[in-house]
């Protein structure tokens, strides 16, 4: 089959790949731009994990404020090149953290942040719910291993649903970013704020708000 100009400029425009990278996969497919699709998706996270190890030691700390002042975040992503910091999806990818962080709210960017006393104490405080289900103790110690699981998925940033494409993880898309981008890229650190927290208050739903404001 023929791979006209109009169908590599169409799966560019979709994928942001390079143009050779989809003419390569629209012969790869015969010309079928969804296989195509998934065909670069699967190498450009083949390309993400290969860069994964560089150092990225550029970048920029960026700020999100949300609601007039109710809650404020700050972030810093690191790239490999200051000329790369400039690049508009990495920008954009940037952003998206900080509105992640302030909408969901995580606790850590990756598991292996997380100190070794807080797994144990969430362990026992599973079990133990567990055991007052009326779960024997060994099937209880199974069932703390799987909800261990969903507690990593809640407070880590990486693990966490992303907010703007719920079928993916952060930690996904930051590896597509990578591989759009051609260099490695890393979250660092983010703060959070928010007005009042600890204090009495209302109930709101900080997190449906920001993703309304995502879309």
């Amino acid at each position: 089959m023929e791979i006209s100009a109009a169908m590599v400029k169409d799966l560019r425009d979709r994928t942001g790949a390079g143009m050779m990278d989809c003419k390569r996969a629209l012969v790869d497919t015969q010309g079928d731009i969804e296989k195509a699709i998934e065909i670069l998706r699967e190498r450009g996270l083949a390309k993400a994990a290969k860069k994964a190890g560089r150092l990225a030691s550029e970048g920029i700390v960026d700020a999100y404020i949300h609601g007039g002042g109710r809650i404020g975040v700050l972030v810093e992503v690191n790239i490999e090149t200051d000329f790369a910091a400039k690049n508009e999806d990495f920008r954009a990818f940037v952003k998206d953290i900080a509105m992640q962080v302030a909408a969901m709210n995580p606790l850590y960017v990756r598991r292996e942040d997380v100190p070794a006393e807080v797994i144990e104490r969430e362990k026992e405080i599973l079990k133990a719910q567990a055991i007052n289900e009326g779960k024997p103790e060994h099937i209880a110690e199974k069932m703390v291993n799987g909800r261990i699981e969903k507690y990593y998925n809640d407070i880590c940033l990486m693990e966490q649903p992303f907010i703007k494409d719920s079928d993916k993880t952060v930690e996904e898309v930051l590896k597509e970013r990578i591989a759009l981008i051609g260099e490695n890229i890393s979250v660092r650190r983010f703060a959070r704020f928010e007005m009042g927290e600890g204090l009495e208050k209302k109930n709101e739903n900080f997190a449906e708000e920001v993703a309304k404001q995502m879309k």
